[in-house]
């Protein structure tokens, strides 16, 4: 098991601010491939293999440095400072 570091240690987990899919797409009409969950501040962003990306730009615009997985069945979290995945 990976060793955690400090953000994937203090992260908890959030409510999602747009539980029915990525806030930005939703807003534009756009469509995502799989959802991400800002464990810092709630937000919903679709994932690097959707075409906008908004997981990582809103990392990139807030630097809240831990997401989990968005999608049933998946627990997995990620920090992006650290480029740390775990299960």
């Amino acid at each position: 098991m990976p060793q955690l570091c400090a953000h994937l240690r203090k992260a908890r987990d959030h409510r999602p601010n747009t539980p029915n899919g990525c806030e930005e797409c939703l807003a534009t009409g756009d469509s995502w491939v799989h959802l991400r969950l800002c464990l810092e501040c709630g937000h919903v962003g679709c994932c690097d293999d959707s075409p906008n990306k908004h997981a990582t730009k809103h990392y990139r615009a807030t630097t809240h440095p831990v997401i989990r997985s968005f999608e049933p069945g998946e627990r997995w979290r990620y920090c992006y400072p650290d480029d740390l995945f775990v299960e």
